[in-house]
């Protein structure tokens, strides 16, 4: 559900508020992944629910995760509306503004040509000369997921502890409260004491749930290491069509260097040929001359327009790389210094329960 402005100018009045589904927002992540390639395009939160402690529910339909990711899904618009050349597109403005905004995609034939570009983006490719930054990053990609990965594990393991922890304190404040019921002089103590124990126990919801926004930020930082690398596959994509082509156009040169001189260094199917059925005539390599003069000079043309297409693309992408780089370090140290903010408060509240239940205790 999007919250708008009712005026844009220089357009109609847009509805005060949108409905989209998670499927329309995948469908605009596509969109921009297919146009944009050369942008680490920011990545939808989750699905369904990942890395979960055992009290928290796996259920998508579960309001606690459906608002988390409610709120992962306007992160990713903030994401889009605040990059430098994703904030300009004019389908995302429309994402924004129009309910009929799906037209707008068919239009512009970007799903005639998504599933072949995706599965490009996919695929593997081997270059003989890869880059040596883009090769770099991509191993720093893996690492970050690896690390992420692991950190997001021990989280979730550390929660289920954390909660039974709190909850034994439960049973301190049980145990506290049926000890007053026997006790006359101590039981006003032990009672206050209990009360203590069972505001502490009943506390952990709450932190653990403030938990979850912090584990939510490590996931996005998750899935952006599988968004840097489309950015390096589609580089290698480049680089491999940039290599495809400089062979062919070598293969071409070095057919017409033979031809015109009238030997074959290598073996061929033609080369056989001729020595079975005996040599071309003046006229048949004539024209096969000009017809390798012609692929030639359209292969001297490809690979000149891929040389600058690869070398566009680097000059894009390194720009764009370098400022995803300067955020994530900015918001993964912020989230880290905040996430021991917490555990130092989460400690205090524990020092400060067993401190007033001594004071309790002093008083029986």
């Amino acid at each position: 559900h999007l919250e708008t402005d009712s005026v844009t100018e220089g357009h109609n009045p847009v509805p005060d508020s949108l409905w989209r589904r998670y499927s329309e927002f995948e469908l605009l992540r596509n969109y921009l992944l297919v146009t944009y390639p050369f942008i680490v395009i920011p990545p939808l939160p989750e699905k369904r629910a990942e890395f979960v402690w055992h009290k928290l529910s796996a259920d998508n339909m579960d309001p606690d995760f459906v608002e988390r990711r409610r709120i992962g899904l306007e992160n990713f618009l903030l994401r889009v509306a605040s990059h430098p050349v994703l904030s300009s597109d004019k389908i995302f403005f429309l994402f924004l503004t129009e309910n009929g905004w799906k037209e707008a995609v068919f239009e512009t034939g970007f799903l005639a040509k998504s599933d072949s570009r995706l599965k490009a983006l996919n695929a593997t490719f081997r270059v003989k000369n890869p880059d040596k930054r883009f090769s770099e990053l991509k191993h720093y990609s893996d690492e970050l997921q690896s690390v992420t990965s692991q950190l997001l594990r021990v989280r979730a393991r550390v929660a289920d502890r954390l909660y039974g922890v709190y909850k034994v304190h439960g049973n301190y404040g049980r145990v506290f409260s049926e000890w007053s019921a026997i006790e006359k002089e101590m039981g006003d103590g032990l009672q206050s004491a209990g009360h203590h124990m069972d505001a502490y126990a009943a506390s952990v919801d709450d932190i653990l749930e403030e938990e979850e926004h912090y584990a939510d930020q490590l996931k996005e930082y998750l899935f952006y290491a599988e968004a840097v690398k489309a950015v390096c596959r589609k580089h290698e994509l480049l680089q491999y069509e940039l290599e495809t082509a400089s062979q062919d156009l070598a293969s071409k040169k070095q057919q017409q260097e033979e031809l015109a001189a009238g030997t074959v260094r290598t073996f061929s199917f033609k080369g056989m040929t001729s020595k079975l059925f005996g040599q071309e005539t003046p006229e048949q390599r004539e024209a096969k001359l000009k017809v390798l003069e012609e692929q030639i000079k359209e292969g001297e043309v490809t690979v000149t327009e891929k040389t600058l297409e690869c070398e566009e693309f680097v000059k894009n992408a390194w720009k764009d790389i370098e400022r995803f780089k300067e955020q994530k370090d900015h918001d993964l140290r912020e989230a880290l210094m905040s996430y021991a903010v917490m555990q130092i408060s989460m400690c205090k509240k524990g020092i400060q329960v067993w401190t007033n239940a001594k004071e309790c205790f002093s008083k029986m």
